[in-house]
């Protein structure tokens, strides 16, 4: 299967809590650095989600903010994985923001240009990729 997600993380789920609609699933990825997904109980079903069970975590470039100087602060996103920015290729309109994290994967964000500009990106600073537990999709082997 080829994706067009820029972000594909190989895991394992750690743990299944289930709600009224949707359940929160973790996503344990090698180092132990976690991704909190909420997807649908009929999903959860449906993929078979249970923990121990290999599972890829995807989010769109798109979907990750990026974080500078965040120390002290708080968000309602449930993902925040923090590493060091390892490039930043320019665009017209936007740019490709690479945050290493210390397990040696990388996290790649798509930002306005004004917003790296604002930011003041450069490769070798700190900085955490920030996404929402919906914007993550479970994808299992088949």
């Amino acid at each position: 299967m080829k994706i067009s997600a820029r972000n594909v993380f190989d895991g394992s789920i750690e743990a299944v809590k289930t709600g009224a609609i949707n359940s929160e699933v973790d996503v344990l990825l090698p180092g132990g650095l976690r991704i909190v997904a909420t997807v649908t109980n009929d999903s959860v079903s449906e993929l078979g989600l249970v923990a121990g069970k290999a599972v890829k975590a995807l989010v769109k470039a798109s979907s990750v903010l990026v974080l500078t100087d965040g120390e002290g602060v708080r968000l309602s996103a449930r993902n925040r994985l923090e590493g060091t920015i390892s490039s930043v290729t320019d665009g017209p309109v936007s740019c490709e923001v690479a945050i290493t994290l210390p397990n040696g994967l990388s996290v790649f964000a798509t930002i306005t240009r004004e917003g790296a500009a604002a930011l003041g990106l450069k490769a070798g600073m700190a900085g955490a990729a920030i996404f929402k537990a919906p914007s993550v999709i479970i994808g299992v082997g088949s």
